[in-house]
């Protein structure tokens, strides 16, 4: 624990939502809920008016309809999130070289390394102008976290939301977290939290009068002693700059079950090829290959494969996804799948490509007709996959339709579009045929709806234009 309160904890507040409202100036102050739209979707970021009917993140999109109907619902543009992201990241790393980010919308920072705060004072002015840079760069609020230690920076930031800031002096933790739910502390989750509601521990206060033993006695040395420490307050987690990767992974999940082995076989090939471009870019290689099914009924098997040396080539990679996908019953269907590498290193292992390229070979010689023919049927079946991917998996279909524009081009809701007449826009929804836009930029007044046929050839994907004048806009090509 430090004797002043330098340690940071930002938090966006409902950052997909609170990005997509600042885009759209028709969504301020209504509810959006940002995630899956699927039957399958979920979640992913519900804004402080649709929190008031109860919605909230990792909630299954059709309970939040039901909740919420009237709600705005919205695909995730993970490419505008993230450059949103990198503004403010940008704007920690200013206060100091010790910066660990969380996610895309929450970080902790170390205002004592970055010689800006020593004292509560200084950590105020520091984590107010912060919350004003952040405005005025992105448009968007952040609630901020000021405290001793990183468990109670992040207890603080959340009594800040939102959009505002809490600091706790050093000195006054246990009065702080005294009444508090045990689950205020992190690690407890339902499960841990429910088994110490049974032993009659409730509070954070209880948690202390219980004693290290008992907790150890209920929850087993490292998880007992951890509980005892943080409900004293006592934490001495340093904020960390970098954390090493431990896995790179992909999944899906399907709206329709697939039934189909060839279909499945397809998907884990695009998984495999998606992993490794997500692996590369890392600057990663990796030694096992992890496949992981969640089939019909909701049981969820994985099944591994770990190589001579680690690799990054496509190839290997997809290869040792489809030797796995043999060892897995999908009869009855599957909802969900994942490839992943696991075992990283920042080399590849040389013999892995000559094997690679060996088996290669050996099919070109096993005949180069035959191998023509099959290549021919995985790139057919591969661009069928992506297009599933684009519009959300859909059930085979028994003769596909004519390759047009009007039946490629999907417009799911919320993305950005330009119209040559109308200028720029949001999709406000699509279906039968018909795509109805919103025409209304981040700076204007609400604006008008007007609805084309999908394939209209003056309606065009664009890019996300800037929350704030002068801002730049952000490809997603």
């Amino acid at each position: 624990m430090r004797a002043a309160p330098t340690i940071l904890h930002l938090d966006m507040d409902a950052f997909f939502a609170a990005a997509e409202q600042a885009s759209k100036p028709s969504l301020r102050g209504k509810p959006v809920v940002v995630g899956g739209l699927g039957p399958r979707g979920v979640v992913a970021t519900a804004s402080y008016e649709a929190r008031r009917f109860g919605v909230h993140s990792a909630m299954p999109m059709g309970q939040a309809r039901r909740l919420a109907p009237n709600a705005a619902y919205l695909v995730p543009r993970f490419a505008f999130y993230r450059a949103i992201s990198g503004q403010v990241m940008e704007l920690l790393g200013r206060l100091s070289p010790l910066v660990e980010p969380l996610s895309l919308d929450e970080a902790f920072v170390d205002l004592e390394a970055g010689g800006v705060a020593d004292d509560s004072a200084g950590a105020r002015e520091a984590g107010e102008r912060l919350r004003r840079d952040i405005l005025t760069t992105t448009g968007l609020t952040g609630s901020v976290g000021l405290a001793g230690s990183k468990m109670l920076a992040k207890i603080a930031s959340e009594e800040a939301k939102p959009d505002g800031l809490v600091l706790i002096e050093p000195g006054t933790e246990r009065e702080l977290l005294g009444p508090r739910s045990v689950r205020i502390i992190p690690g407890v989750g339902p499960a841990t939290g429910e088994h110490l509601r049974r032993a009659g521990i409730g509070t954070v206060a209880e948690v202390v009068e219980a004693g290290e033993d008992e907790l150890v006695r209920l929850l087993g040395r490292a998880h007992g002693t951890s509980l005892y420490a943080m409900a004293l307050g006592r934490d001495d987690r340093p904020v960390v700059a970098e954390r090493d990767a431990k896995s790179v992974s992909v999944e899906d999940t399907f709206d329709v079950d697939l039934h189909d082995r060839l279909r499945i076989r397809l998907e884990v090939e695009r998984l495999a090829e998606r992993c490794v471009a997500r692996l590369r870019g890392s600057g990663h290689s990796g030694r096992t290959i992890v496949l992981k099914v969640r089939r019909y009924d909701f049981s969820t098997l994985t099944r591994s494969e770990t190589l001579r040396g680690p690799t990054d080539d496509p190839v290997v990679v997809r290869d040792a996804a489809a030797r796995l996908l043999d060892l897995v019953d999908t009869t009855g269907g599957v909802r969900l799948l994942g490839v992943g590498v696991s075992g990283l290193a920042d080399y590849t292992q040389e013999d892995l490509f000559a094997q690679a390229e060996a088996e290669a070979v050996a099919v070109a010689e096993a005949g180069a007709e035959a191998a023509a023919d099959a290549t021919a049927v995985a790139e057919a079946g591969t661009e069928a996959a992506e297009r599933a991917a684009e519009t959300g998996p859909q059930a085979p279909a028994a003769a596909p339709p004519a390759a047009t524009e009007t039946t490629e081009r999907h417009w799911a809701p919320g993305n950005d579009v330009r119209h040559a007449v109308y200028g720029p826009g949001w999709v406000q929804g699509s279906g039968v045929g018909r795509v109805t836009v919103r025409f209304e930029e981040p700076c204007s007044a609400p604006g008008r709806v007007r609805t084309f046929v999908v394939g209209d050839p003056d309606l065009e994907p664009a890019d996300p234009l800037p929350l704030v004048p002068g801002g730049a806009t952000v490809s997603t090509a």
